[in-house]
């Protein structure tokens, strides 16, 4: 039937004034429909609506084999595959370059990834990327590995760019990719960043002694393959390191602040950050997580045969990346940088790393080193999710009595306590260092972690408590001495 302009417009009115989002019957209490109308003024800075983006992904011991077909049937003839030295001498690498061999693909292998990587190890593998004329990327490896790779084809891709254009502000410029990118795709070996799943690349800046990072959902690997027959090449150490990425993924995404009272609203939908804070989408896989991390998480750490610990515990890897890879994740990363970046000057070294012949606190390390300081901190901004949180990490859900004032004081305390608790089991169960202390550093170094934790404002501006200089001086303290 045949309409006028008009009476579209007159329809289009109608609606906005009358019709909201769906999820305002949602009992999270957080999405407010002012916020929800099409076209509301534009002097509403806050965003009205997130988008999730995750890369395909296809699961089944046995799927590496698949690699050289998936490449095939993206039309891709020259391809990259990247890893580090000691992936490069095991199965998964031999089975990967056995795939693309059977299709006919020519292919070379870069493996010096850095473990942990800096600026200068992802421009090292910029310029091998950039030197041949690939079509198809291959990332075998933790998240070190695929970071690097993504950052491989970013830049590659881009070649009239320079390293500073897309890391993100204030660091960098931040800008957004505008050509199109190379098929990749991810393999991961690890169980823990989930980097398979999400547009984020996270580095070492040496000069400065932190970490930061670069993020677009165009980053996002084309494929990843996850592959239950490479969770047994893992040593513990490198387990539980995982592990408590994983864990502070769900914790942090579940926790962060609501997507509609995140700001600025961008202008373009391309100018959307990857991390956009919490969400239904996000939420659902969270909520998926943390109750295999609880089952889980131990097994997989204690006992290097338990295959169904280890591919579960690879499940929740992947289901903690699709939610904070569209949630985001706060204070625990952005407060990790300054850790690991600054330990590069000390010696402490956390198990089954000493083989990398340099002081190293793995990422998931330093990321739950503040952990039971910062969630006691940001339990006040929403307190049942916070008990929720705690549940599903084992929690008694009787422990918890009912209350019509879930921000009573009292209330509040109760609930930051139980999941300061649940945290701490799996720290102490797993040999986790006492605290910032234990790691070699003292409150004389407070001045330098707050420094190193200002510029992360990608993450630290999705805390559901607000932060400054203050109130991180004091996480740092907390976070000095647990046990």
């Amino acid at each position: 039937m045949y309409r006028s302009r008009s009476e579209v417009l007159r329809t289009l009115r109608y609606f906005n004034e009358n019709t909201f989002c769906a999820a305002h019957g949602s009992s999270c209490g957080w999405h407010k429909a002012s916020h929800c109308k099409v076209g509301s003024s534009a002097k509403t800075t806050k965003d009205y609506a997130f988008e999730f983006k995750s890369s395909n992904l296809r699961f089944g011991g046995g799927v590496t084999k698949e690699v050289g077909m998936d490449l095939k049937n993206m039309g891709c003839k020259k391809i990259c595959v990247i890893t580090d030295e000691r992936m490069a001498k095991l199965r998964p690498v031999l089975t990967t370059v056995e795939a693309l061999h059977k299709e006919g693909l020519e292919f070379d292998v870069y493996d010096q990834v850095r473990v942990e990587p800096t600026d200068k190890s992802l421009k090292h593998c910029i310029e091998f990327v950039r030197k041949k004329a690939y079509d198809g990327i291959v990332a075998v490896g933790g998240g070190s590995v695929m970071d690097t790779a993504k950052a491989g084809n970013l830049y590659s891709s881009h070649p009239e760019n320079n390293f500073e254009d897309f890391i993100n502000v204030p660091i960098g410029k931040g800008m957004v990719p505008t050509k199109k990118m190379k098929p990749l795709i991810a393999i991961p070996t690890t169980s823990g960043t989930g980097s398979e799943t999400t547009g984020v690349i996270i580095f070492d800046i040496e000069e400065k002694n932190f970490k930061t990072g670069i993020g677009h959902r165009y980053l996002t690997p084309t494929l990843g393959l996850i592959d239950s027959d490479h969770v047994m090449y893992q040593p513990p150490g490198v387990v539980i390191s995982s592990g408590f990425d994983v864990l502070c993924h769900a914790l942090e995404s579940y926790t962060a602040i609501p997507f509609n009272e995140r700001s600025p609203r961008p202008l373009n939908p391309s100018q959307r950050p990857a991390y956009q804070g919490a969400n239904p989408i996000a939420d659902i896989w969270c909520g998926v997580a943390l109750p295999i991390i609880q089952q889980y998480f131990v097994r997989a750490a204690q006992d290097p045969e338990d295959t169904q610990a280890r591919t579960q515990m690879q499940y929740a890897s992947c289901f903690a990346g699709m939610g904070f890879g569209t949630a985001g994740v706060h204070l625990c990363h952005g407060m990790s940088y300054p850790i690991s970046g600054l330990n590069h000057h000390r010696k402490y070294v956390f198990r089954d790393y000493h083989a990398l012949g340099h002081p190293i606190i793995p990422h998931g390390v330093s990321v739950v080193l503040t952990a039971p300081s910062v969630f006691s901190f940001t339990c006040p901004s929403n307190p049942l999710r916070h008990q929720q949180a705690a549940i599903w990490l084992g929690a008694d859900p009787t422990s918890f009595p009912s209350t019509d004032d879930s921000l009573h004081p009292d209330h509040v305390h109760l609930v930051a306590n139980r999941l300061r608790d649940r945290i701490l089991f799996f720290m102490q169960t797993l040999g986790i260092p006492d605290g910032l202390s234990e790691c070699g550093f003292s409150t004389s170094d407070i001045p330098t972690l707050v420094e190193g934790a200002l510029p992360q404002q990608r993450v630290l501006g999705l805390s559901p408590s607000p932060v400054n200089k203050d109130t991180l001086a004091q996480l740092f303290h907390s976070s000095m001495s647990f046990y």
